[in-house]
């Protein structure tokens, strides 16, 4: 079995248990040994036999039909994102090999127009590690610095989770934009190291990743918890960087005239490190 196969059942299997027999049609008699809906039930409601049905859960079929998968996309509820990604792990298609160096590069216009900027901006690749970060960035969070990965953090440092009060919203809206960065390029070396860190040491971690959910980035408010100025709601915005697969710039901001702007005025102002973005990241050490 495949590492996609798999994927694509472990997928169909946690989205299943996630639909209820009411949003299913289906009537609720009884006690239910399984949360959600049962493999026969949606095999019915899809229109497929429950024997292929068991076979696609277990990975023993590499070659659903585009009607089978919109069928079961309906059936389990799947919005845009998620059908887009069901279909990306069922797909057929050879995905070439890449030979990934051990550290993403950042062009130096990006870096020269994060370091520009008068708000808190930070580079972040495929896997949430940071990449660049300007003065104000790593002003606002030391989980900001280069080097530093934003899912670990989250997840395993006690101090970066009360620097986010809401912390686990947050976290549950990374796991899900994590995944679908990565689609269905799962036996890449990176992504295994850090999902089973994560898995291994944090129960929270292992209970959203089950979820699979899939959801690009938003435009999200955030609430930080500062300890020189105190409680900032920020913007975070995210921008594609040209010419760099992957990579994002993040760039968080407050409403003009706020007290938080106010406050991260306060914050620019003070005296920080000096090191520029170019030789904070030509000095970070390679993960």
């Amino acid at each position: 079995m495949s590492e996609t196969t798999k994927a694509l059942g472990e997928f169909l299997r946690a989205r299943r248990e996630l639909v209820t027999p009411q949003q299913a049609g289906i009537p609720d008699e009884g006690v239910r040994r399984v949360p959600g809906l049962r493999r026969e039930e949606v095999a019915m409601l899809a229109g497929i036999s429950a024997d292929y049905y068991l076979r696609l859960e277990r990975g023993r079929d590499r070659n659903p039909s585009v009607q089978v998968l919109a069928s079961i996309a309906r059936v389990l509820h799947l919005d845009d994102e998620h059908t887009a990604h069901l279909f990306g792990l069922a797909c057929e298609a050879p995905r070439p090999r890449r030979r990934r160096s051990r550290k993403e590069s950042v062009p130096a216009g990006a870096l020269n127009l994060m370091d520009a900027l008068v708000q808190p901006a930070f580079i972040e690749g495929r896997y949430l590690d940071v990449l660049a970060s300007n003065r104000l960035a790593r002003a606002l969070s030391p989980g900001l610095e280069v080097g530093r990965n934003q899912l670990r953090d989250l997840f395993l440092d006690p101090a970066e989770q009360a620097h986010y009060p809401d912390w686990e919203a947050m976290a549950e809206c990374y796991v899900a934009s994590f995944r679908k960065s990565v689609g269905n390029d799962i036996d890449d070396p990176r992504f295994i190291e850090l999902t089973g860190e994560l898995a291994l040491a944090s129960p929270h971690f292992r209970r959203l990743w089950a979820r699979h959910e899939v959801r690009a980035p938003r435009e999200t408010l955030l609430k930080i918890e500062h300890p020189q100025v105190g409680t900032l709601m920020l913007h975070r915005e995210q921008l594609s960087i040209s010419g760099a697969e992957g990579l994002m710039m993040i760039v968080y901001h407050p409403e003009p005239g706020s007290a938080d702007a106010d406050k991260l005025a306060l914050l620019a102002s003070a005296d920080l490190p000096m090191m520029d973005a170019g030789e904070q990241f030509r000095s970070s050490v390679t993960r």
